[in-house]
Formats: C-alpha cells, sequence, structure tokens
C-alpha cells in the first residue's frame, strides 16, 4: 500500500512538465501537493512569494566579475582586488542564504510554498522539508561530469562540488592579487592567479550553458523528497506522537539554491522557536540506499543538528541478523532545506538516498530523471526511517 501511493505521488507530480522555479507549472505542482497534504487531514496553506529563478545567470555574473578583476590587476591592482572581493563576498553570502547582492539584479518571479503550520506558535515542531519544482539540465551533469564527480569524490577526502570549485577559484585569487596591492609584482605572480582565472573562464561557459537548459524531468530531484515526505506523514499519523506536531513544508523554487525555504524560514522564524523546531528534509530519495548528512554547505560546510543526527545513527545500528545499517553519514558540498534551515540556527538534518560508490544520484539534473527510475523501497525506507526518528525525538521530548 505504501509503495502504492508512493508511485502514485512521484507519477503525479512529475506529471508536471518544465516546473522550472517561478513557472506556471511549478505553481500548479504546489497547489496540486496542497491538495495531497489536505487529504492527510492537515489544513495546507499555499504561500506566494517571489523568487530569482536564474540561479546559473547569478552565478555566470559572479564569476565573471572575478575574471574581469583577475585580468585588470595587472594595470589597476586596487580596481582588480575590489571587484574579485566583491564577487567573493556576494558569492558566500548568496550561498550560505544570508543576503541577496548580485541576485537582485535579475527578474523576480512568483513561486509558492505550502506548508501545514497552524496560525499560531504550537510548542515543540518536527517540519518535514521537500521541493516541488524541477532543476535545469546541463552539460556538466551528463555521464561525464557525473563520472568526474563521482572519481573525485572516491580520491579525495575534502568534500567538493561544482560550485565550491568556482566558489574558492574566487576565493583564492585573492592573496596574489592582495599582493600586487601591496605594491610588490613578482614575475611568478602571475602564474598564480593563472589557474583560478582559467577554472572560472571554464565555469561561466557551463553556467551559461545551465542557464539555456531545458527542465528535468525531476522524478528523483525531487519528486521522490515530497512522496517521503508525503509517506513520513501518513507513517506518524497512524501512531500520532504524544509531545510533538509534525507538520510539512513543501517549498517552490529550491532548485535555485533553496529559494523558496529561505523564503519561508524568513516568514515564520518568529513562530518557530529555535528550542522546540527541528527540520528534516529529504532530498533526492529515490534511487540508493539511505544516508544522513553530516556536515553540508554549497561554500562552506556547515555541522548539521548532532542530536537528530544521533537519532538516526541509533536506528540505522544493523539487526544482528543483517549485515548492512539502515543508514550512513555522509557529508555533502550542496544545498538542502535542512541547511537553510541550519544557517538560520534550527536544528536541522537532511536525509537522502545515494548508490555506493556515487558521489551524485544517478540521473541527476538529466532527462533521464524520469519516474520509471525512482526505486519505492528507497523512498519507503528513508520516509520510514525519518518517521521512527520523530518518535524517539518524541520520547526525548517528553522525558525533558
Amino acid at each position: 500500500m505504501s509503495e502504492g501511493r508512493i508511485r502514485e505521488d512521484v507519477e503525479e507530480l512529475s506529471g508536471f512538465e518544465d516546473r522550472l522555479p517561478g513557472t506556471d507549472a511549478e505553481r500548479r505542482a504546489c497547489n496540486h501537493v496542497a491538495e495531497r497534504l489536505r487529504a492527510t487531514g492537515r489544513r495546507a496553506s499555499v504561500e506566494p512569494t517571489y523568487v530569482q529563478p536564474q540561479w546559473a545567470l547569478v552565478h555566470l555574473l559572479t564569476c565573471l566579475l572575478a575574471v574581469f578583476g583577475s585580468v585588470i590587476a595587472q594595470e589597476q591592482p586596487l580596481a582588480g582586488f575590489l571587484c574579485v572581493l566583491v564577487a567573493a563576498t556576494t558569492a558566500y553570502l548568496d550561498l550560505s542564504a544570508r543576503h541577496y547582492l548580485i541576485r537582485r539584479l535579475p527578474f523576480r518571479r512568483a513561486s509558492q510554498n505550502v506548508h501545514t503550520l497552524p496560525g499560531e506558535s504550537s510548542g515543540p515542531t518536527v517540519l518535514l522539508c521537500a521541493n516541488a519544482d524541477a532543476p535545469r539540465t546541463g552539460l556538466v551533469y551528463a555521464r561525464t561530469g557525473a563520472r568526474l564527480a563521482n572519481r573525485l569524490g572516491r580520491r579525495f577526502p575534502v568534500v567538493s562540488s561544482g560550485t565550491r570549485i568556482w566558489f574558492w577559484s574566487i576565493a583564492l585569487l585573492l592573496p596574489p592579487l592582495g599582493v600586487r596591492l601591496a605594491g610588490l609584482d613578482p614575475g611568478w605572480l602571475a602564474a598564480l592567479q593563472l589557474p583560478q582565472t582559467l577554472v572560472l573562464i571554464v565555469a561561466c561557459f557551463l553556467l551559461g550553458e545551465i542557464a539555456l537548459s531545458p527542465a528535468s524531468p525531476a522524478a528523483n530531484a525531487n519528486a521522490s523528497g515530497v512522496a517521503a515526505v508525503l509517506d513520513a506523514l501518513r507513517r506518524i499519523d497512524s501512531d500520532p506522537p504524544e509531545h510533538l506536531r509534525v507538520e510539512a513544508v513543501i517549498a517552490g523554487a529550491g532548485e535555485t539554491t533553496e529559494q523558496g525555504m529561505r523564503a519561508f524560514v524568513r516568514a515564520h522564524r518568529k513562530a518557530l522557536a529555535k528550542d522546540e523546531t527541528w527540520f528534516i528534509s529529504f532530498e533526492s530519495v529515490g534511487r540508493g540506499e539511505p544516508r544522513f548528512v553530516v556536515s553540508q554547505g554549497p561554500a562552506v560546510s556547515l555541522p548539521m543538528d548532532r542530536d537528530l543526527a544521533g537519532l538516526i545513527d541509533a536506528l540505522a545500528e544493523p539487526e544482528e541478523d543483517e549485515g548492512t545499517p539502515r543508514a550512513e553519514p555522509m557529508r555533502d558540498g550542496r544545498t538542502s532545506a535542512a541547511f537553510v534551515a541550519r544557517a538560520y540556527g534550527y536544528r536541522a538534518l537532511p536525509l537522502t538516498c545515494r548508490d555506493p560508490g556515487r558521489a551524485l544520484p544517478e540521473h541527476h539534473h538529466t532527462p533521464g530523471d524520469t519516474s520509471d527510475e525512482v526505486d519505492l523501497e528507497a523512498v519507503a525506507a528513508v520516509a520510514g526511517l525519518a518517521a521512527d526518528a520523530v518518535r524517539l525525538l518524541d520520547r526525548d521530548v517528553g522525558r525533558s
């Protein structure tokens, strides 16, 4: 029964084609999810918000500003240094979900968030989160790019991602440009700037190509996450916790570095006490083995909530007759709804799935991310893990 409903949820949400952030298709998808939430007996509210959906264009402009600063630094050290400093600052603030600078330049579009929160403060609350929109495809997500990401993830201990590569390329331009600004100009200084500048030029082309690419079907990323939220709610409602409210947030514009979730947190942070609110997000849970993310961030890693991770880790311990745990920890160089909540001081933890040895899910941001490729058992496993974690948390809250 559970897997049948999961299949239905994934297929119906995937049926909203081209549901890019800020589109009519995305808003229709959010309205559909609101109806599904109401079917669980909850009062679902649809909140309009405004987002800048062209994230690839924003990052392209940031990289171009850094390249421009690197090029002019030899003749104009101060101007070059300031250009790169502004690029690094705006990139960090943007990627950490704190403040937008360059992102304010492109046009805004209407998006929607769906949530089941009551109007007033409701005491200890767990929010199950996912995003309903679809990402753009692009050359960097194709098979060669995925293989490279998986290989780097296996061979290097440092957590990486495409976003981290161009962000740190900008940041690492600042030391040599600072030397120029101090009046020193040794011949080898240009060689220190060259690798970062070349990386940023390549990033500009790749980001431009993403900005012009069509939408993915987005069955795994992230219709599977929405289906997991709904399934977890059904499991929890069959045996409701005594000391916790469990609600849902399905955000729009998740594929634009989680702008929808950022808008939700900023709008509700006065009503959501940080010591009584927990966020659990579901990201690409439709293929592979369950994982819980212990640190995450597209620029700098942010540790996730240790208590939630401890609950999942306790549940993940294999039984005596089993050889593998229910879930394993991982570190991720990307973003999630839980990352945004954590950036604003809330206790949060992302859940995802990965095949062994893969840094990215299969068919990540590609046309192959269809509902036929979603493993219903994987979605059900993550939903069950989250429901069990909520029950353990309810027990702990009752004891305190």
